[in-house]
């Protein structure tokens, strides 16, 4: 199917068929829209030098989905992932040291379940990149030792906390 444009700016919704629409309408949730501004999610620190806005998260599957803002060079300590991740560079650059590639805008990386990284920005502009997690996170120290666990209820508590903490009301869109 090839994309042409309507005459004179005509768009129209068109009535599908669907052989489970009751299904459907009873059991399946509708999708959710997350607008830019700080109401819809406020950026949320996690730790000194970075950020997290929270977009999306699915106790169901374990998924959450955010953009990790390193607002300088910096480092996110050496992590664990025990369910897939994909993520997109949104702005500057990131690297992880286990790795010889750099992560630059429009860039698409993979992680997958039972590999470490460290995650760094040399970035004198700092990082941004979309994150789409599923699992758990488990953090290490310096020395190897496990430190926490983020998962999607960390996540969910991180967003909650700071909201109330701050007035803010917590965006239902963001829960799938």
């Amino acid at each position: 199917m090839a994309m042409t444009a309507p005459p004179s700016g005509a768009y129209k919704i068109v009535a599908v068929p669907e052989l489970y629409g009751d299904t459907i309408r009873r059991l399946g949730v509708e999708g959710t829209y997350v607008g830019g501004s700080e109401a819809d999610s406020p950026w949320v620190p996690f730790g000194d030098n970075a950020a997290i806005r929270h977009l999306a998260f699915d106790v169901r599957d374990n998924v959450y989905v955010n953009i990790l803002w390193i607002k300088g060079p910096g480092v996110i300590g050496t992590h664990k992932h025990r369910g897939r991740v994909w993520a997109i560079g949104l702005e500057g650059s990131f690297r992880y040291l286990e790795y010889d590639w750099v992560c630059k805008p429009g860039e698409f990386i993979t992680e997958t379940p039972g590999t470490a990284h460290t995650l760094v920005t040399d970035d004198p502009g700092g990082m941004k990149a979309l994150f789409h997690m599923q699992g758990a996170n488990e953090f290490y120290d310096e020395h190897g030792n496990h430190v926490e666990t983020l998962d999607v209820w960390w996540f969910i508590n991180h967003y909650e906390t700071y909201c109330r903490e701050h007035g803010l009301p917590i965006n239902p869109a963001l829960y799938l």
